[in-house]
């Protein structure tokens, strides 16, 4: 695993500024600690930083081709890479090293932009081939890795595995973008394509960019998206049940592949415990399982990760750490490079340090509850839409309108009497609702906190429109497929994966999940939606597969997740640094909040007369950002996330 950053400028001939194409790279330093290469040519740079995973002594880059014309930077393992080189000698190719990245070249050189079709695996990459004059940026399918990149007006392109790498440019425009903000809390992250800023932004999972030297302006363009459906000849639920293992056996299988200390995490749930398993009936070795558990009971599952531990006689690492990891904090900033308000970014850190002081690559069972339909909201939404599809929209709307406005807000009340916010979903068309399911804050909330200026700037956008926008291009005919397509363009890409992508690389750590293996995720996507929710079990299919393998009582106990006690912290450790920053300079000085608002939300959360804790944490690390990245000079760039936490 690696990190890259460069520049390409496609109106000029001249040098590039080596200083920069330096700064840039090296802010980057912790994703790859084991090596740095540079590359420079009239009007192109490429530096890599590398994090040595396979052919530890021939892997270095910039790599090249046989004469030298087609050069590439890349982040990323390529699992069916021996199978291509294979290939690629025999038509004629010369291979100098046995790592995939050398792969990459070849693979441009024989199928050009198509070549991307071919790779199996997790990757980011930059290549110039100097013969076609073309500049070639490429992202995996999933997004399991990063890479921005911003073309300035002068048709100078950077790019870089995080946002940091290019906000060392000193001329980079650090416009914050409204409508990342209104994205931003509305659902705790910034949705791909976009950045928290107007002038940079995310290539999106599945797309490639190309540009030609003269060409000051280009597009991304999709290379891949996922298609559900059912199969041709239905099968049986064991036929379909010893599939399913089969094939994901071969995903795990093929990322055993290392030179270095590999293992896995293991949170003692369904997804983790599954990878381990399969981990372990593939390894001659007992294989290495990294868990921490926390004092507080309500967080802690370690007891269930110790017993499949046990179960499969790993060689299990295991730490009780301290929910209030205050120290950490103020430092997500410095990972993320931009607002990003998932609370679990704190254990996810803690877990890969841990493992870390182990192994060098560990695998993840991230991806499982996207394939599988394994998320509350998910079932929630299937109920909500056979009673959407039993009433015409003309009698559904107004009536669970009306119901949604005039019965009481009961949070303290039990379950079944909780019925509010139900009232209101059956009132909005699916994907209005499945939007408000996955909200960080309510609408209403939204617009009590943006300043009069703030909601004048967005002119009417609503964080929805992406929802509306992605649920619409789904493929899939059922409705479960359709929000399953808009987890795996927003919530997989935007939250999961670059909260493990940031915290692993933060301890340069290689994460591999094989449950988003495409050949496994383009086969499972295939599965009948009834099979993957059916009654109220979710992932029931990927359950029964596992039966026999991973003890009943780990497949079917209550979902637990990371998570830290938020509301706790604000009103009590946590109390005075969170009022001094939430009545501090910086947010006002934006001119985005209302800050009268934002001291009775907290005055009322503190007093616990409410709970506020999610907009709050928000705000807290919107503050951080301000303050760690957006007011950081560009000639040190912000804080390398390597500084974080000593292990």
């Amino acid at each position: 695993m690696c990190g890259i950053a460069g520049i390409f400028d496609s109106a000029g001939q001249g040098p590039v500024d080596g200083a920069l194409l330096h700064r840039m790279t090296e802010s980057i330093a912790h994703r790859g600690p084991d090596d740095s290469g540079y590359f420079e040519a009239p009007g192109v740079g490429l530096g890599h930083r590398r994090l040595s995973i396979i052919d530890l002594s021939g892997g270095h880059q910039p790599l090249f081709n046989e004469d030298g014309s087609v050069v590439v930077v890349y982040n990323g393992e390529i699992y069916n890479f021996q199978e291509l080189a294979a290939e690629l000698s025999a038509a004629g190719h010369q291979f100098r090293t046995h790592c995939d990245t050398e792969v990459v070249v070849h693979a441009w050189e024989e199928w050009g932009e198509r070549c991307v079709e071919r790779f199996r695996g997790m990757f980011a990459f930059a290549l110039w081939d100097a013969k076609r004059e073309t500049f070639f940026l490429a992202r995996d399918r999933l997004g399991i890795k990063p890479l921005y990149y911003a073309l300035m007006e002068n048709g100078t392109l950077l790019f870089g595995s995080e946002m940091k790498a290019l906000l060392a440019h000193p001329n980079l425009p650090r416009r914050i973008c409204p409508e990342a903000v209104e994205d931003y809390f509305a659902y705790g992250y910034v949705p791909d394509p976009k950045t928290i800023y107007r002038d940079v932004a995310k290539l999106a999972p599945g797309h490639v960019l190309s540009m030609r030297r003269g060409q000051t302006r280009a597009a991304p363009r999709p290379y891949w998206d996922i298609t559900f459906g059912e199969p041709r000849h239905r099968q049986s639920e064991a036929e379909i049940s010893e599939e399913l293992i089969e094939r994901l056996r071969e995903a795990v299988r093929l990322r055993l592949v290392a030179e270095v200390p590999l293992g896995a995490f293991l949170s003692g749930g369904v997804d983790s415990s599954a990878v381990v398993a399969l981990m372990a009936g593939l390894s001659n070795e007992p294989v290495n399982t990294c868990a921490i558990g926390f004092k507080q009971a309500d967080f802690d599952e370690s007891r269930h990760a110790r017993q499949i531990a046990e179960r499969f006689a790993t060689r299990h690492h295991s730490e009780i750490v301290d929910a209030e990891a205050f120290d950490l904090i103020d430092r997500l900033a410095g990972m993320y490079d931009e607002p990003f308000a998932d609370s679990s970014a704190i254990p996810t850190y803690q877990v890969s340090a841990l493992a870390r002081r182990h192994v060098t690559v560990a695998l993840s069972g991230d991806g499982g509850d996207e394939t599988f339909v394994g998320y509350r909201r998910q079932r929630w939404h299937h109920y909500e839409e056979m009673v959407r599809g039993s009433l015409p929209g003309a009698v559904r709307g107004p009536l669970f309108g009306l119901l949604g406005r005039v019965y009481p807000k009961m949070d303290w009340a039990p379950k079944p009497l909780r019925a509010k916010s139900t009232f209101q979903a059956l009132a909005r068309d699916s994907a209005d609702a499945y939007f408000h399911s996955v909200s960080f804050t309510s609408d209403a909330l939204r617009r009590q906190l943006f300043s009069p200026r703030l909601r004048t700037d967005l002119q009417g956008y609503e964080a929805r429109e992406t929802m509306r926008r992605v649920m619409e291009a789904a493929p899939g005919d059922h409705h479960l497929e359709r929000i399953q397509y808009a987890d795996f363009k927003t919530y997989l890409p935007g939250d999961i994966l670059t909260k493990v992508d940031r915290a692993s690389m933060a301890n340069s750590l290689e994460v591999r999940v094989p449950i988003l293996d495409h050949v496994f995720l383009e086969w499972a996507a295939r599965i009948p939606a009834d099979l993957k929710l059916k009654g109220r079990e979710g992932k029931y299919i990927f359950k029964k597969a596992l039966e026999g393998q991973v003890p009943n009582e780990i497949l079917y106990r209550p979902k637990m997740g990371f998570s830290v006690p938020l509301a706790t912290w604000f009103r009590g450790p946590l109390r005075t640094r969170v009022r001094d920053a939430l009545s501090g300079p910086l947010l006002a000085e934006t001119g985005l909040f209302d800050t009268g608002f934002v001291t009775g939300m907290l005055d009322r959360h503190q007093s616990g007369a409410a709970d506020f804790s999610t907009p709050i944490w928000a705000l807290i690390m919107f503050e951080s950002f301000l303050r760690r990245v957006h007011e950081a000079p560009a000639e040190t760039s912000p804080p390398a996330a390597a500084e974080a936490l000593p292990a």
